[in-house]
């Protein structure tokens, strides 16, 4: 772990290539899994504010599991997750575009202007998850194997998963944090190199 600013980063931010490939995956982060998307707890008066935005850009499905389940619940952690539609992992914010690609009404929303926010920052993140420590925040690398395609394809293009989420990673970091992130990028790369 490498600690920049207030967090401890896992070096695999660093050595793990990652560029999501929609097409290959089909947005199965969004509908795979055992719970919903993680939030954090300023998250939950955001998503009372911008639900009735964003409910026309949701399926019927969705806008029912809201009204029986709540906007979001808690998981068998108890961490508040996004609702599901039905037992499986399929967020209720979820639509499909004509191609059957998994994407969020939460960010179609914001895309088209309706909202400020563009949705979790645990699902900007991914494939980072957070961790909060008694003096830092962890900043992870989380495998999965619906992911896949994504290793494969930032593999061929040698991103590095941290250069990949640059802008998820200055929403939640800040600017400065990115800057001194990279610096510390350059100087392991120089010693990984040279080892």
């Amino acid at each position: 772990m490498i600690i920049v600013g207030d967090t401890l980063v896992s070096e695999e931010v660093f050595e793990e290539y990652f560029v999501c490939d929609l097409s290959a995956c089909k947005g199965a982060c969004c509908v795979e899994g055992e719970s919903g998307a993680p939030l954090d707890q300023d998250e939950l008066v955001l998503l009372e504010e911008v639900y009735d935005l964003v409910k026309p850009f949701m399926r019927k499905e969705g806008i029912e599991a809201i009204e029986r389940e709540g906007l979001y619940t808690l998981d068998q952690d108890g961490d508040f997750v996004t609702s599901l539609v039905g037992d499986h992992g399929e967020c209720a914010f979820v639509t499909y575009d004509a191609n059957g690609i998994a994407k969020c009404s939460l960010e179609s929303a914001h895309l088209a202007g309706v909202t400020t926010w563009k949705k979790p920052i645990s699902c900007h993140l991914y494939p980072i998850r957070l961790q909060k420590l008694s003096e830092y925040i962890a900043v992870n690398y989380h495998r999965w194997p619906v992911c896949s395609p994504a290793c494969e394809c930032g593999s061929k293009l040698k991103v590095p998963v941290f250069k990949f989420l640059k802008d998820p990673l200055i929403r939640k970091f800040g600017e400065s944090w990115f800057s001194e992130l990279l610096g510390v990028y350059e100087v392991w790369k120089l010693n990984d190199s040279q080892s």
